[in-house]
């Protein structure tokens, strides 16, 4: 699913989710706005890009930040730990809805409240991860999309062969460490068999390693990454 999709689809939840809440405290609190409060596992600087479609997506369906509704910024700056806390922390302030943007904000919401809605901005396996029952029926306070890893690891490699036709190694770059990748490298594995590639696994732990993962991809010979 392409991103420009899967923003619109998670803005039209959201955008619903805000217009319900909207509805209930008006009728009875008419001077309240809808409070929203943002999860997010990295910093501010590093989700300027969705934070911004994010806003601009609400402009567009008819929600003013300020205006209809507010919203509740909390970043661990990358320290995990932190979450539980600052999702804790979000529960006191009572926002209406909890937006979640990985795995890792998802699960420290989750174990903090049962009651606030929550919305993951995107989840790799959110079944096999524990936050929701099935894709259909998600059950509990947990919504929002999952852009289906696991299932499109095949995919991804055959796209690759229509690219680069005769490469024979793949890289596969991820976070072992992350909630749900384990699960998409496993599918990985698997789809490699039917292309006849040889799959190179090159663990990112952190920022840093990054260059270095690249540097081994080319080492290996990989064709593609």
């Amino acid at each position: 699913m392409k991103r420009h999709a899967m923003n619109r689809r998670f803005l039209g939840l959201l955008a619903v989710l805000l217009l319900a809440s909207t509805h209930l405290i008006e009728a009875q609190e008419p001077t309240k706005r809808t409070r929203l409060g943002f999860l997010g596992a990295t910093s501010a600087s590093t989700e300027k890009n969705r934070i911004e479609a994010f806003r601009q997506g609400m402009r567009e369906l008819g929600y003013m930040e300020g205006k209809n509704f507010v919203t509740e910024w909390r970043f661990a700056e990358g320290k995990f730990d932190r979450l539980p806390d600052l999702a804790a922390e979000l529960v006191r302030l009572k926002v209406d809805i909890i937006f979640t943007t990985g795995s890792t904000s998802t699960r420290a919401a989750k174990g903090t409240t049962v009651a606030i809605p929550i919305v993951m901005g995107f989840d790799p396996d959110p079944v096999r991860n524990g936050f929701v029952v099935s894709l259909a029926r998600p059950g509990g306070n947990i919504t929002g999309l999952s852009n289906l890893a696991p299932e499109i690891s095949g995919k991804q490699l055959e796209l690759l062969k229509e690219i680069v036709p005769r490469f024979s190694r793949v890289a596969v770059i991820g976070t072992s460490t992350v909630p749900g990748y384990p699960t998409v490298f496993r599918e990985t594995e698997l789809a490699v068999n039917t292309f006849g590639v040889k799959l190179q696994y090159l663990d990112v732990l952190d920022s840093k390693d990054v260059e270095t993962a690249f540097r081994a991809a080319v080492k290996g010979r990989a064709g593609a990454v």
